[in-house]
């Protein structure tokens, strides 16, 4: 959570400086550069690659997702940021239901129109004047949470071929519109510039493993965390200030993304016993 918080702070420090594909770039570039040795050590399971079409849309829809939210960042308070991207779960939770064929129950959609309300207590339309940072921001959650539905078609692909298509897709979808709109990076630059990647890439490896060792559910809800850091970091470094309306507008969004968090997962822990009884009687 640290390092990816780290790696939006340099993008929002030096986003208004440099075009966002050459942002997004640099970015996956590097990440692409530090997976080579996994990926040569790995590279069997790239031998057998299926559903080939679902592996470009799905960078299609991160290069969008990631350049779009590049660009809010450079525009946007970084609390309202990350309290906007909170309601990506709901997104997801819409389309599970248009592409998936997935039951939503009505906790959910009410969770869903709670955290509506806190976007829009938090964004406070009738004070805050109209930045394009906004709807980019509103497009960075529909693009990510199409990436992750077409994700759940390829559960599975190894975490290593994922990787390296969403590293290598990115890089290369980026590049004509990098060249093209290319600014020069002075000396003291370039060091903050790399480390978009690393700590990108950083960020990436410990989620993966966190998901590994502890439950979805706990981390999910350690991860609205980022919200007090991203406020704080806000504060300290960039003179952002949250008002009252932000607080209540982010306790909301975080309240109901909490609320339908636990809920899944008591619904799976009861799954689970139930399967558990069947076997004991």
């Amino acid at each position: 959570m640290a390092l990816n918080i780290w790696a939006l702070t340099i993008v929002k420090w030096l986003g208004l400086g440099y075009p966002v594909a050459q942002l997004v770039f640099l970015r996956a570039s590097i990440g692409f550069l530090l997976l080579l040795p996994s990926a040569w050590r790995w590279r069997d399971r790239f031998l057998h690659v299926h559903q080939l079409p679902l592996h470009v849309l799905r960078v299609a829809l991160s290069a969008l997702a990631l350049s779009v939210s590049f660009f809010a960042l450079s525009r946007l308070p970084f609390a309202l940021v990350t309290a906007i991207g909170f309601t990506r779960p709901f997104v997801m939770m819409v389309m599970a239901a248009v592409f998936l064929s997935e039951t939503i129950g009505p906790r959910r959609w009410i969770a869903a129109g709670i955290a509506f309300l806190g976007v829009v207590i938090a964004v406070d339309p009738g004070l805050v004047s109209f930045t394009w940072g906004l709807p980019a921001m509103g497009a960075a959650v529909f693009f990510g949470s199409a990436a992750v539905i077409v994700m759940r078609r390829l559960v599975s692909v190894p975490n290593i071929v994922l990787m390296v298509f969403y590293t290598a897709g990115l890089a290369i979808l980026t590049a004509p519109f990098a060249i093209v709109a290319w600014v020069d990076i002075p000396a003291n630059h370039l060091a903050p510039l790399l480390g978009i990647g690393l700590f990108s890439q950083g960020a990436q490896y410990c989620f993966l493993n966190a998901h590994r060792r502890a439950d979805a559910g706990y981390l999910a809800i350690l991860g609205y965390l980022s919200l007090i850091l991203t406020t704080v970091v806000g504060y300290l470094v960039f003179d952002e200030i949250p008002s009252l309306r932000f607080g209540l507008g982010a306790v909301l969004i975080v309240g109901a993304a909490l609320w339908i968090t636990r809920a899944a997962r008591s619904s799976r822990v009861s799954r689970w016993t139930d399967r558990f009884d069947t076997k004991e009687k």
